[in-house]
């Protein structure tokens, strides 16, 4: 793991987690977008950093080192939390250990409930497959990288790809999609989740149901007829306007 500090002066702190197979660089226009607001910490996951090869665990080992990171800086409290995917199912999983104070929880398409074991099968095949096709740059996965992530990622994510293991890959979806418990969390985050209607999204849609249904008080941003984290990826402007608003209100 590496953790990119962009950090100038006294400022409330925002912490940004990228989803799997998605380079930490995503979040580069969010940094321009909320800098002069935020001390913001850009999180590079193990399997996910381009200058050495690392291995990812578990949500709960993400987790864990990157309580322990902040913990060792005397930083108890962060303001924003916020997370894509995988790295929103991470950010829970840090807001649930209640070892940092999170002020402010944002997940957009995080995975928070159970899959089925056929299903996470199929999903480990089929990530296996386009990391295997990258490594050997195959020109249609390569077009098709285009709905997922702006072209302007392409080198970080091919990085990224020539050192992820299987092993690695293995480990993600297993622990992604093992579910666990979302009710009982006693503190007073507030929290906005953030889903679209598209494609892959039904996961998001049922965690961001029960999400509301734990916690009422929660806010749930619907963008209808977008893919699994599109706005946040595709139009960062428009996502940074949804949740700055989120964040102003408190």
């Amino acid at each position: 793991m590496i953790i990119h500090e962009f950090v100038n002066g006294e400022k409330p702190i925002m912490v940004l987690i990228h989803g799997v197979l998605t380079p930490w660089q995503v979040w580069t226009p969010h940094v321009d977008l909320f800098k002069e607001q935020y001390n913001i910490y850009v999180i590079a996951l193990n399997s996910h950093t381009e200058e050495r090869a690392s291995e990812f665990v578990s949500v709960l080992a993400e987790a864990e080192q990157i309580v322990k990171f902040f913990k060792e800086r005397n930083i108890d409290t962060i303001d924003a939390l916020c997370g894509l995917s995988l790295g929103g199912k991470i950010a829970h999983e840090i807001w649930k250990s209640d070892k940092l104070k999170i002020r402010n929880l944002v997940m957009d398409g995080a995975p928070l409930v159970a899959c089925p074991k056929i299903a996470i099968k199929i999903m480990i095949r089929n990530y296996k497959n386009i990391l295997q096709k990258s490594r050997k740059r195959d020109t249609k996965i390569l077009e098709q990288f285009k709905s997922f992530l702006p072209e302007k990622y392409l080198e970080s994510y091919l990085k990224i790809a020539d050192l992820f293991t299987d092993k690695a890959i293995e480990n993600i979806v297993n622990s992604v999609f093992s579910g666990g418990k979302l009710e009982g969390v006693n503190n007073r985050s507030r929290i906005l989740f953030v889903h679209g209607t598209k494609g892959n999204e039904i996961l998001s849609k049922k965690s961001a149901k029960l999400i509301k249904k734990y916690y009422p008080e929660a806010e749930v941003v619907c963008f209808k007829g977008d893919a699994h984290c599109y706005k946040a990826i595709f139009q960062p402007k428009k996502w940074a306007e949804v949740v700055g608003g989120f964040l102003q209100k408190q």
